[in-house]
């Protein structure tokens, strides 16, 4: 990673790290930091800064372009200060929180994860230990369910006009009636994640597992979190057994149900994401060609023989 002297910024993100870096009190007036860009993320801008004149060693997320659309910054600060507290997220520091900033202290002895990480199933048990410390967190400020996130986006990209796939109607329709399931047999709501890409789960030298990137947490149904991190990872319904048994304690239908719907609907929420991102992104992302594949498998979920007997079962 090759890191920026102060003054070198070449384009207008290098331009916003250098001018946060001078705003910090943390960063000391930017005497002896440097920076460098932090790749993997597709909402905000990352960053690394160091110091070279003494210890410090910190990773900054700086406001995606138009992502307070659907990004509570304070809730977010308020979520990674309590997963701090309970050992599974680095530390937070307050500079300019006001502003949206986020700076954590840079885990330099861990690695971010990547798919293949999670073919270990050691890897997903421990994964599986911290979802329950974070479902066991004090409560979060922002309650936000799957169907909250649904109703932002779809509101978000009539606003925007933004494109939307020729079957949305189909799909809101089948979202609806899923919701009508859920409220009819109730939400579990604990402090969830609700955003699990391989480069969320930072991997300690000893196999040990943080989460980092707490923009997107909020009190949600405690399945959504693994419906999304199954769909995530592609698990094989054997692994996604197993892993439901080492969470609960057992494998009962309704739960396996319950988790298959709530994957459906985050990808649902994250095909809507990229349509709005499609309209306010400065990032060098492919947004369409991801919520189309979004989109294709929720659709996939839906129109399965199954569908309306896991419907039935929640």
């Amino acid at each position: 990673m090759t890191m920026k002297a102060l003054g070198s910024a070449l384009s207008p993100m290098e331009e916003t790290i250098e001018a946060i870096i001078l705003d910090a009190p943390l960063f000391n007036g930017g005497r002896g930091m440097v920076y460098a860009p932090v790749s993997g993320g597709i909402s905000n801008e990352n960053w690394r800064v160091k110091n070279t004149d003494g210890p410090g060693d910190w990773f900054v997320k700086v406001p995606g372009n138009g992502t307070e659309l659907f990004i509570n910054r304070a809730a977010a600060i308020d979520a990674s200060k309590k997963a701090a507290a309970a050992g599974l997220g680095p530390k937070v520091h307050d500079d300019l929180g006001d502003r949206g900033v986020e700076i954590n202290d840079f885990l330099p002895g861990h690695r971010a994860s990547n798919h293949g990480d999670f073919a270990d199933l050691e890897t997903c048990k421990t994964t599986v230990r911290a979802y329950r410390i974070l479902h066991g967190l004090p409560e979060l400020v922002l309650t936000k369910t799957i169907f909250d996130m649904i109703d932002e986006h779809v509101d978000q990209v009539r606003d925007l006009g933004a494109p939307m796939y020729k079957d949305s109607d189909w799909i809101l329709l089948n979202t609806a009636i899923a919701r009508d399931a859920m409220t009819a047999s109730g939400f579990d709501l604990v402090p969830s994640f609700n955003d699990p890409m391989p480069g969320n789960f930072m991997i300690g030298p000893d196999g040990s597992i943080m989460l980092i990137d707490y923009e997107y947490a909020s009190m949600n149904d405690r399945c959504y979190d693994f419906g999304i991190w199954f769909g995530e990872m592609f698990f094989s319904r054997e692994r996604e057994l197993a892993l439901i048994e080492e969470y609960f304690g057992e494998v009962r239908q309704e739960t396996v149900s319950r988790v298959i719907v709530h994957k459906a609907l985050a990808d649902v929420k994250w095909c809507l994401w990229s349509m709005v991102q499609l309209k306010v992104s400065r990032l060098a992302f492919d947004f369409h060609k991801y919520g189309m594949w979004k989109k294709m498998r929720a659709r996939s979920i839906m129109e399965h023989p199954d569908w309306p007997t896991h419907l039935r079962r929640l």
